[in-house]
């Protein structure tokens, strides 16, 4: 197994320092063979830049697609303390309908199928509002479904006018292209450590990203509304990669797969469009990225609450 915990990890796969980081997708581009793009942050519109990729390329897709939450367009107050609760609110997530959505999903997953190597995976996260319409979509695509991961919030936001539950989980989604595929990574030692209990259960109990991991703006505000934390790549990417494999991320936000990608010597191709996201993807990417288990230690913690067990031990 993989030294991983506690230490420094260098990837000799990386670009090294006098090559650019970025390239910016072209009208004139009309092809991008992997061994050009390896370890690249590609700005630009990503079905445009799926578009040129060849065909069965990369081992895993995360995919951290628009919600459509359909949030109220105005400010949501705290009641006690009338402060503002920064919500999701960015043109981003804004779709005039379903069906709309529905589109942008499906054009997305199509390419992202294309891309797939035969034994490659895809994993999918969203909340309540869309990951239901998402895995329908998946299915009729032809994907095949192994697992949904709940990823239950240490410190998820309250809901603050108390109507209904705080909504403190999201799920993943984790599928292969269709179900006749057999050959797909899935590294059970990490799955184990992971998931809560002996048998390694598909729960997965994170804090939200805070403090020092989330990249902020020069006015310190969130660059990200919805930046996802390390801790929750690390694990998708060690239970279903290996060393030298080819990672995809098409909406690729703050880059947080990118760059968890290249600490476990993964290869990383980074798709997207909003220039901001990307100049902040570069700045993080120039910076060590150390990998700990102190997180893990909260996942013991609920594991002897729930005492899952193993059909042996029943």
């Amino acid at each position: 197994m993989e030294n991983l915990f506690n230490e420094l990890v260098e990837n000799p796969n990386v670009s090294k320092p006098d090559e650019p980081l970025i390239i910016e997708d072209r009208a004139e581009i009309n092809h991008y063979p992997i061994k050009e793009i390896k370890n690249k942050i590609i700005l630009g519109d990503t079905f445009k830049v799926l578009g040129k990729i060849e065909d069965e390329v990369f081992d895993l897709v995360f995919i951290d697609p628009p919600y459509f939450l359909q949030l109220p367009n105005k400010e949501l107050r705290r009641w006690s303390v009338k402060t503002v609760v920064e919500g999701v609110n960015d043109e981003w997530d804004k779709f005039s309908s379903f069906q709309e959505y529905d589109e942008f999903i499906t054009k997305l997953l199509r390419e992202i199928k294309r891309v797939m190597k035969s034994s490659g995976t895809i994993w999918v996260i969203a909340t309540y509002h869309s990951i239901f319409r998402i895995g329908k979509i998946m299915q009729d695509l032809g994907f095949w479904i192994l697992n949904d991961v709940i990823w239950v919030k240490t410190n998820p936001m309250p809901n603050w006018l108390g109507v209904r539950f705080t909504n403190a989980t999201e799920t993943l989604i984790w599928a292969v292209k269709d179900k006749n595929c057999k050959k797909y990574t899935f590294n059970k030692d990490y799955a184990k450590q992971f998931g809560i209990g002996k048998v390694g259960a598909n729960v997965w109990v994170l804090p939200l990203c805070l403090g020092e991991e989330r990249i902020k703006t020069e006015e310190g505000k969130k660059l990200h509304s919805t930046q996802k934390p390390i801790e929750l790549l690390k694990r998708v990417i060690l239970t279903s990669s290996n060393e030298g494999d080819n990672v995809l991320d098409p909406v690729a936000g703050t880059g947080t797969t990118g760059y968890v990608a290249k600490a476990l010597n993964r290869n990383f191709v980074m798709i997207e469009i909003n220039k901001i996201y990307v100049k902040g993807m570069e700045k993080r990417f120039k910076q060590p990225l150390r990998l700990n288990d102190k997180l893990i230690e909260k996942d013991k913690h609920l594991n002897s609450y729930l005492n899952f067990k193993s059909p042996n031990e029943l």
